[in-house]
């Protein structure tokens, strides 16, 4: 094939394997190489936090930040009116978090007391929740108020129902993870 006017003479581009190589190198530089003792020490923290690496990897390449909290609605808890207790397996993994709080928010009809309660002794403080589909600006004053002295970057969200994503951006909090994620 001849080269048009203004061709450079570099490769052919219409083919699928250059555009593979150039997307392979360009994602290889986007890639940190982080030293092995960094790698080993972030293993260990989502061990402490007990989230599977790839989850923890995420969490702190989106928010970049270290997750010093998780803000646990209380639908993600599963405690609601009728069922005023958090499961037993969800307790067990509320146990195993380490080096971290463990706020939640109590999603009306529900009282922050009763969130708190029903934590046994697992969960460190519970705040009311903001109304679902409410505006942003009391959605935003409800997350402030529920992080409490944890720096809202490194607070992960931890939800259950649609209307919850929007409470993450409305709090600046670090991330979102849906309760399946945490619970599995």
């Amino acid at each position: 094939m001849a080269a048009g006017i203004g061709h450079n003479g570099g490769p052919d581009l219409t083919g699928t394997g250059w555009r593979t190589h150039c997307w392979r190198v360009a994602r290889e530089a986007l890639l940190p190489h982080l030293p092995i003792e960094v790698l080993r020490g972030r293993v260990r923290r989502a061990q402490e936090l007990g989230l599977d690496y790839r989850t923890y990897a995420g969490v702190r390449a989106a928010s970049g930040h270290d997750v010093v909290a998780f803000l646990f609605s209380s639908n993600a808890l599963r405690v609601t009116v009728q069922a005023p207790l958090v499961p037993a397996e969800r307790l067990a993994r509320l146990e195993a978090m380490a080096r971290c709080g463990r706020l939640a928010l109590a999603v009306a009809p529900l009282q922050p007391g009763a969130v708190l309660s029903a934590g046994v002794g697992l969960i460190d403080a519970a705040h009311a929740a903001p109304r679902p589909y409410g505006s942003f600006a009391e959605a935003r004053a409800a997350i402030r108020a529920a992080h409490g002295g944890f720096k809202a970057g490194g607070v992960v969200l931890v939800g259950d129902a649609p209307f919850e994503t929007e409470w993450c951006a409305a709090g600046k909090l670090g991330y979102y993870l849906p309760a399946e994620r945490i619970f599995g």
